[in-house]
Order: C-alpha cells, then sequence, then structure tokens
C-alpha cells in the first residue's frame, strides 16, 4: 500500500511540468516503447517513489509502480488507503507522474485510471504513457549539499511596488552550471524561468565567496517520501568563467574526495 495521500491546501501554488512544455524539452522526450517500458520496469525494480498530480495540478498522491502487464501493454499502480482520495484519482481527467531515480527526473501522464487488483490487492491500472521525459543533462557533474548545515544562496530581490530586499535559499546541489534551490511555495512567483538575479553570493565552505549571476531555468514541485513538498529552482551561471568556476571545482573536487574517503573508512 502506498504512503497516504494528500491533498494539496487551498492557495498551494500548482506544479509546473517539463513534460508540458513541449519547446523546451522536446529533446528528453522518449516515444520509443522499448525504452519506456525499459525505464517502467526500473521504477518498479527500484520501489521508487512516484508522485502523481491531478485535478490541474491541486491535488497529488504518493505511490509506487507495482508490475507491467503481461502484454506490455499498460502498467499496475499502487492504491493508497484513503477511499475518497482513490475515488478522485479514478475520475480525473490526467494525471501526471513524476519522480527522481540517480539524479534522472521522469515524469510521464495518464489519460485515466482503471480499478483492477494485484496479488489479490486492490489496484490501479493505466495504459502505457505514448511519451516520457527523461530529463538528464550531464554537461557538469552535480555535487549534492548538505541538508543539516545547508549553503545559502544570498539573492538580491525587489518587490512588486520596486523596493528591495535580501533572500536566502539553500543549496540543494551545485555544479559548473548552476545550482539547485529550495524554494518555499509562498515563495514559487520570485523564481519564475528566465528570471535574472545579479550579485548573487555563495559561500563555499573552506574555498571562499562566489559572487554570480543566476538565470532561472525550470522550476518544479518535489515531494518528499515523508509527505513535505517544496519548489526545486534550477538555475544557471552566468558568464562564469576563470577563478570563479575553478572554485567551484575545488570544493567539488574536495567535498566528493572526502565523501569517498568516508565510505572507504579512510576518513
Amino acid at each position: 500500500m502506498a504512503e497516504p495521500e494528500v491533498q494539496a491546501q487551498p492557495g498551494r501554488v500548482p506544479p509546473r511540468f517539463e513534460l508540458e512544455q513541449d519547446n523546451d524539452y522536446s529533446k528528453f522526450l522518449l516515444h520509443s516503447k522499448t525504452e519506456i517500458i525499459s525505464i517502467l520496469r526500473t521504477l518498479i525494480q527500484k520501489g521508487a517513489m512516484l508522485t502523481v498530480h491531478f485535478d490541474q495540478g491541486k491535488s497529488f498522491l504518493l505511490t509506487t509502480l507495482l508490475a507491467l502487464d503481461p502484454e506490455n501493454k499498460g502498467v499496475v499502480i499502487d492504491r493508497g488507503s484513503d477511499t475518497e482520495m482513490n475515488r478522485k484519482a479514478l475520475v480525473a481527467e490526467k494525471l501526471i507522474f513524476t519522480t527522481q531515480v540517480d539524479k534522472v527526473k521522469i515524469q510521464f501522464s495518464l489519460n485515466s485510471f482503471l480499478e483492477t487488483r494485484h496479488n489479490g490487492q486492490p489496484a490501479f491500472y493505466g495504459a502505457l504513457p505514448e511519451t516520457l521525459l527523461r530529463l538528464q543533462r550531464r554537461e557538469y557533474f552535480r555535487l549534492s549539499t548538505p541538508i543539516a548545515c545547508p549553503i545559502k544562496c544570498i539573492i538580491p530581490m525587489k518587490r512588486a511596488d520596486d523596493s528591495a530586499f535580501i533572500a536566502e535559499a539553500p543549496l540543494l546541489d551545485i555544479s559548473g552550471g548552476g545550482v539547485g534551490l529550495m524554494v518555499s511555495h509562498d515563495q514559487s512567483d520570485l523564481y519564475k524561468t528566465e528570471m535574472l538575479f545579479s550579485n548573487c553570493k555563495i559561500d563555499l565552505p573552506d574555498e571562499g565567496l562566489l559572487a554570480t549571476t543566476l538565470r532561472v531555468r525550470n522550476a518544479f514541485d518535489v515531494t518528499t517520501k515523508n509527505g513535505s513538498h517544496y519548489i526545486r529552482a534550477g538555475c544557471e551561471f552566468v558568464d562564469l568563467q576563470g577563478a570563479r568556476l575553478s572554485l567551484i571545482q575545488r570544493y567539488i573536487t574536495r567535498i566528493e574526495r572526502e565523501r569517498k574517503a568516508r565510505l572507504s573508512g579512510m576518513a
């Protein structure tokens, strides 16, 4: 049985999905049935937790994929424990699935659910998706930053009345190409795609202060296994060269070296 479903609170900003932004993400869309089946099988084998968004993104539930049908024409999906939310999912006109496996974002949609059973238990059934988005960028190695003691990005911003203020956003990850920022839903309007932030500052421990310009490239809803959620704003560095890029590379190399040393028992 999947973890309990959660219905979005009133006023929660509906998430944006790269799957529905064809112009920007078409190169990441898979159309091959063989490739789609392969990825779905991986999600089943890993027991990946998926968020299913419906009701125009206003509601969502957490689930897992249980199996593909014998003819590979559809997928069996775990139900939740809340009868009312299961009912709403069954009558939804469109359901968008999102997850992340090995830092690769996966998204696909189904037009509807049917009721079925799996190993004697109630489950959902949906036709095999015609397309699937696999968003994987490997231009730079991406390092996940500490959660317990987060690194902060200091961003000068302006309010609607043109007054200035300073925003702080914890880093989720960093690479030579940009950063992932953790943003609360009530601040999501401040991080719209293509927004440009100048004079941002990131203090990289034991390396130095990085001053840079950031451009927001994407923003999407993330739901953790315990049901909490936030917006991940993916930002790219603008014209980052020379010493500033070297600063990031030194930090990433050192942290990764320390991580490997701990894993091997040498630290």
